[in-house]
């Protein structure tokens, strides 16, 4: 029914007029810490950076010369995944057993961090982006320093 004057259709159109500018205004949902550092493929290719990082980093160099690269590449790649809520699994050591033995010092850790933030910038990921990875990573500080 409708009021005289004013018929149905238009009070449906002018309904679904204020619906939709009612959704248009809404924020556009924020994309998840994996989506910004570019899913699969984004986490991939900075992990492909970090382990070039490493590689060419003089204070760590050494820590990384019996480990298997590839299963590295592997690990450090769910790793991340799993702790930027991509729905990987980290089946990997933890980090106090992973690091045993390595006799890793403050100097080594700092630079490990320098190499991950420099990957990160090679891979064009977004300061905020860097910056909450990089909380999530600090807890791991007394887990891998001895």
């Amino acid at each position: 029914m409708s009021s005289p004057g004013f018929p149905l259709q238009k009070v449906s159109l002018v309904m679904l007029l204020v619906i939709a500018a009612g959704c248009a205004s809404l924020p556009a949902e924020k994309p998840t810490l994996y989506q910004q550092f570019g899913g699969a493929a984004g986490v991939n290719d900075l992990a492909n950076a970090f382990i070039m990082r490493l590689a060419e980093d003089p204070l760590v160099v050494d820590s990384f010369a019996d480990t298997d690269m590839d299963q590295f590449h592997g690990h450090i790649s769910d790793q991340f995944c799993n702790l930027m809520g991509g729905g990987c699994e980290y089946t990997g050591r933890d980090m106090v057993e992973a690091h045993q033995g390595m006799n890793i010092d403050p100097r080594q850790f700092n630079a490990l961090v320098e190499d991950l933030m420099q990957a990160m910038d090679d891979v064009d990921i977004p300061q905020g982006a860097q910056n909450r990875l990089l909380q999530m990573l600090a807890p791991m500080y007394g887990d891998m320093v001895q």
